[in-house]
């Protein structure tokens, strides 16, 4: 009876094991067959779309392995693949397309009023792009992007009307080492590269799985359409660079058009680099470069209210639209600049000249047929809340805090406009700049040793905020500032002057908790606080 009884347990292990695996057949076979009649998943259109990127090598003349393509299942609604109806008009994209041509036609024309005599006659115009088109393009703004490139190498040079002898073009993308990849937004992708192993620069080119490409594809289905229409945001950028030519505005190198991986004609900005805007970072770093990044902007909001172009509303105002350029600040993102100002009339509602900001609202008078400076309110009001507040009182000396948190309650209310501020804020510069803040220190330098030519190693300090991370250095008019802080600090009982000045002429100096190692430093002097 056993091995019978053992017999059928296994027979039954057996046949449990069979149904399990014929389980698992079907249910795969099943799911590789298509859906009966009238059960098929149905998108919002009448069919399902999918976008995906091309990975496969694709016949000459098609979108190449870099390009946004869409996938279409069959309509159940009508014949079998039958591609499926995108949202919108193509004739509605053709529309945006020709407003954004016109926008960028528009300031070049303005560029060429304020450069006559400019033009460069070695480029015929022929071999133009879409940057540089002419009224001779008929107005079509698909003929000025699908001319010939003319070469292997594609077309390049600076914006505008004058390429100029030094401008990058495509030939110096063919050169570029150490590229890698720094961001993107709903447009652009940012990539860094090297040219010549020396000259770093900024490559902004259109995002191909951006959220602009991916939204304007799923509605019009017309990828080529939707690339044209998000690259002419890289060109009227570039166009407002050659334009808006200003310290703090970022340089705009070169560009180049050339077919890329099957995209006729596409578009890279060649710009100067600066390094992105963290503020955590910021809040860490000593007053003096803070003052420095909100005096750049104020200098560009001034500029841009009476601009070239007239007065220019940032209209995606963010820290991350900024960068630092050797400690300025400078704007990077000019895609969402507009002159555009509201219109109204005596008769209009007040709400027709709003400003309108997530907590408080700012109603302007109507001047002219104009809302009132609208577009420089708008500016200093977003630089106020996302830069005054935050960068400008902490850590000031204590002497230009009165004036500092004037200038920020009166930004915060729009009580003054962009030149009172300017003119405010290059006050508190004047009186840092010449040591006026320091009208009550008077040191003396009894109960120190003076060593010069001499530095100290080690022996460092803690202290917030510092020029370096890991010691306590410290910018100071003079040695009678610098005697203060060291008496104010417990652990300080050695001062060394360095050979190096920050931007207004202030010197750094190291706190040392001790003097043991003293060495010789050609150029450098110490203070060593003797025992009281």
């Amino acid at each position: 009876m056993f091995p019978l009884e053992e017999l059928m347990k296994r027979r039954r292990r057996l046949v449990v094991v069979a149904g399990l695996c014929l389980s698992f057949f079907l249910a795969t076979w099943m799911s590789l067959l298509p859906a009966p009649p009238g059960l098929e998943p149905r998108a919002a259109g009448g069919g399902t779309a999918r976008f995906y990127r091309e990975k496969h090598a694709r016949p000459a003349g098609d979108m190449g392995d870099s390009r946004l393509h869409v996938g279409e299942t069959a309509d159940p609604a009508g014949e079998p693949g039958t591609p499926v109806e995108p949202a919108g008009s193509l004739r509605e994209l053709e529309l945006q397309i020709r407003e954004r041509y016109d926008e960028v036609l528009r300031y070049r024309r303005q560029l060429q009023a304020r450069r006559p005599g400019h033009a460069d006659p070695g480029r015929p115009l022929e071999r133009r792009r879409l940057m540089d088109s002419e009224p001779g393009d008929g107005g079509d703004p698909a003929r000025a992007q699908e001319r010939p490139t003319g070469g292997p190498n594609g077309t390049s040079g600076s914006p505008g009307l004058s390429s100029g002898g030094n401008a990058l073009g495509c030939g110096s993308l063919a050169a570029v080492t150490d590229v890698r990849y720094l961001g993107s937004g709903y447009t652009k992708a940012v990539h860094r590269a090297a040219l010549n192993h020396s000259l770093s620069v900024a490559l902004k080119s259109v995002d191909l799985a951006g959220h602009d490409m991916e939204t304007c594809a799923r509605r019009y289905g017309d990828t080529g359409a939707c690339y044209r229409l998000s690259s002419f945001k890289i060109i009227k950028e570039m166009v407002l660079m050659e334009t808006l030519q200003h310290p703090n505005v970022l340089k705009l190198y070169g560009y180049c058009y050339q077919d890329n991986g099957g995209i006729q004609e596409t578009v890279t900005a060649i710009t100067e680099l600066g390094s992105p805007l963290e503020m955590i970072s910021l809040l860490q770093t000593p007053w003096e470069q803070r003052l420095r990044i909100c005096l750049s902007l104020v200098r560009l909001l001034s500029f841009l209210s009476r601009s070239p172009l007239g007065s220019l509303a940032l209209l995606d105002f963010r820290p991350r639209q900024f960068v630092l350029v050797g400690g300025q600040l400078k704007v990077t993102d000019l895609d969402d600049a507009s002159p555009l100002e509201a219109a109204c009339s005596p008769r209009s509602a007040p709400q027709a000249c709003t400003l309108q900001f997530p907590a408080r609202n700012f109603t302007l008078p109507c001047s002219g047929g104009r809302c009132e400076d609208i577009n420089e309110k708008r500016n200093l009001y977003n630089a106020y809340r996302f830069f005054f507040t935050y960068l400008l009182p902490h850590s000031a000396p204590s002497a230009l805090r009165p004036l500092l948190d004037n200038i920020v309650n009166a930004t915060g209310d729009l009580r003054w406009g962009v030149e009172k501020t300017l003119s405010k804020m290059e006050e508190v510069l004047h009186l840092y700049r010449t040591g006026s803040y320091l009208h009550s220190l008077n040191h003396s330098t009894t109960g120190y040793k003076e060593v010069l030519d001499s530095s100290i190693p080690g022996q460092e300090v803690r202290c917030w905020p510092s020029y370096q991370q890991d010691a306590c250095l410290l910018a100071v008019f003079d040695l009678g500032e610098a005697l203060s802080l060291c008496e104010d600090h417990a652990h300080c009982h050695a001062l060394v002057f360095t050979n190096q000045t920050t931007w207004t002429g202030h010197q750094l100096v190291y706190l040392k908790s001790g003097w043991s190692g003293l060495r010789r430093a050609i150029g450098q002097l110490t203070f060593i606080r003797l025992a009281s």
